[in-house]
């Protein structure tokens, strides 16, 4: 395996995923794909509940996949991790770091001392009185939580390097494919419980929402409305997605387009405000990602609703594939899962 290589590890709400990318004079090479299911209740919207449970599984995922080494990229994503755009003074780099909490605490709904602070820089600007002005990306994340996911991965024995926004790892995996052919592009990566939005324009982020829903909230309405196990609803939903014409099956292609169309509201909803708050710019396509992005029906439900066209995102499109161990129809199958740890192992790199 020639070149640098790194690892980018998704700690999802049911599984935990990671890839080993390698660079050389090739390109970007994928070297290594693996992932291992979380016991129920080990991840809560994007935090570690249970510490153990998960790095034992963190454990496992290592000795099953034979990555080369320990050091990782994590990412984070959940209702404590806080997006959005402000106009700051301009100022060197370094300044705008050291004085960051104080310059947005007043735009914090908690105290920046326990916040993790970045600020990623969009453009700068002239006000009308005459100053000079920095836009950009906030994001502020709970110390608490990203130090959770640190010490869960090192307790199974990881080198924790960086930790990233899950938005951007997905801008990085999936924002290169035919960016000629669309000035603006919303990429929606669907996960267990946590749906991150990214709307990006000439290669920047220019909107990022982090939704609380996913697959997961199909399959719990299904146990519920039709009062089966959890591992049944899961089952269910799976078979509704490739046969969804059964007669046998009709209650659950019910339920599921019930909650579809909740999570598509929800979704119009975030390109709504973006389109409202950026008219010059408007969504002209959505590459779609993730395990929940398998849901039956739900490409044509967000196109008919959005009224743009609504791809299949492949984070391996940009990639050479190496001896992963994976056949071609393996490769299909966990292309929609691997945009995050794809796009936090590209930022590693």
């Amino acid at each position: 395996m020639a070149g640098k290589t790194a690892i980018g590890l998704d700690i999802g709400t049911s599984v935990v995923r990671a890839v080993e990318l390698s660079y050389g004079r090739g390109g970007i090479t994928l070297e290594r794909f693996g992932q291992v299911v979380l016991p129920e209740g080990a991840i809560r919207d994007g935090e570690v509940v249970d510490m153990e449970a998960t790095s034992q599984c963190l454990r496992q995922l290592w000795k099953a996949t034979g990555f080369s080494h320990n050091r990782v990229v994590i990412g984070v994503a959940n209702q404590r991790v806080i997006v959005r755009q402000l106009d700051l003074p301009w100022m060197e780099r370094d300044e705008l770091r050291e004085s960051l909490a104080f310059q947005v605490q007043d735009y914090l709904p908690i105290d920046s001392a326990q916040a993790v602070l970045d600020f990623f820089p969009l453009e700068e600007l002239i006000d009308p009185a005459g100053a000079r002005k920095l836009r950009g990306l906030l994001v502020a994340a709970s110390r608490d939580t990203v130090l959770a996911n640190v010490r869960c991965a090192e307790r199974a024995g990881l080198n924790v390097t960086s930790v990233d926004l899950t938005s951007f790892a997905v801008l990085r995996a999936l924002g290169k494919q035919n960016r000629a052919e669309v000035e603006t592009e919303a990429l929606i990566d669907v996960g267990a419980r946590v749906t991150n939005i990214v709307v990006y324009s000439g290669g920047m982020p220019r909107f990022v929402r982090i939704l609380l829903m996913g697959g997961q909230d199909v399959t719990d309405g299904i146990a519920e409305r039709l009062g089966v196990p959890l591992g049944q609803a899961e089952a269910l939903k799976q078979q509704v997605a490739y046969a969804p014409a059964s007669e046998d099956l009709a209650a659950v292609s019910r339920v599921v387009d019930v909650i579809s169309q909740e999570f598509v509201d929800e979704v119009r909803g975030s390109l709504d405000y973006y389109s409202a708050s950026n008219p010059g710019a408007p969504v002209e396509r959505i590459l779609i990602s993730g395990g929940g992005s398998r849901l039956h029906r739900l490409v044509e439900r967000l196109a008919s609703s959005t009224r743009v066209p609504v791809l299949a995102g492949d984070p391996m499109a940009n990639l050479r594939i190496g001896r992963t161990g994976l056949d071609d129809a393996q490769l299909d199958f966990v292309k929609p899962l691997a945009a995050v740890p794809v796009g936090l192992a590209l930022g590693a790199i």
